[in-house]
């Protein structure tokens, strides 16, 4: 929920500041992937949880549920503002021929959310795994 509020701020946040169109902002959204994994690894380490598959689980469910509820809620918020026409005022950094749909358009910021959540996933569990390595 921590990862999907804080998307949802930031993104909300660019709208109101007419910003939403710089596609190299969207790149601070690994922000809150990166908190929201980091916080779900160090509870698991407190709780002395240091099985690396299990931790790898965990993470990954942390990161790629933050994703999905954030791509359902852009989802909902793109239908609200207007679909389709909605979606010509937002960003052209996706690599589109022609004008996108809504769903075009939140399947590619899919894929891309799930790359770096399995990219954040991955690198935090190498450093918590060095910070804390198991027996």
């Amino acid at each position: 929920m921590i990862i999907f509020i804080g998307i949802a701020l930031y993104f909300l946040l660019m709208e109101a500041l007419h910003l939403s169109n710089f596609f190299y902002l969207r790149l601070f959204n690994i922000i809150f992937i990166y908190y929201g994994v980091n916080r779900s690894l160090k509870t698991n380490f407190v709780e002395g949880k240091t099985n690396l598959a299990d931790n790898a689980i965990s993470a990954l469910f942390t990161s790629l549920t933050g994703v999905f509820l954030s791509i359902s809620g852009l989802v909902a918020y793109i239908y609200a503002k207007g679909g389709d026409e909605y979606i010509k005022t937002l960003s052209e950094s996706l690599l589109f021929v022609g004008s996108p749909s809504v769903m075009t358009y939140n399947i590619s910021l899919l894929f891309e959310g799930i790359v770096s959540a399995v990219i954040v996933t991955f690198s935090l569990l190498l450093f918590w795994k060095k910070k804390y390595p198991s027996d």
